[in-house]
């Protein structure tokens, strides 16, 4: 019964890790289509979170586990570097 448990806590880390990065998504997607401050902002605290969820997940679970979340984040952190530089502009 231990083993199922683990394996459940395995899953949850690995889903609250996916579920920060989809926020992060939704969130410079929303800064991207609608360029102002405070989405830029908010855009930025869940990169963040994401940033944090992924390295508890490393600790946790250890690096193989986040490679795609990592991958993503990467992704939009270009995203969101995009979307700073139109609001600039």
């Amino acid at each position: 019964m231990a083993q199922y448990d683990s394996n459940l806590d395995n899953h949850s880390v690995e889903a609250q890790t996916q579920n920060s990065v989809d926020r992060l998504h939704n969130a410079v997607s929303q800064a991207l289509s609608h360029p102002a401050e405070h989405l830029i902002e908010q855009a930025e605290q869940s990169r963040t979170h994401a940033e944090h969820a992924i390295q508890q997940a490393k600790d946790s679970l250890g690096d193989d586990s986040v490679e795609v979340a990592e991958d993503m984040l990467g992704e939009e952190v270009q995203r969101l570097e995009q979307a700073k530089k139109t609001l600039r502009s």
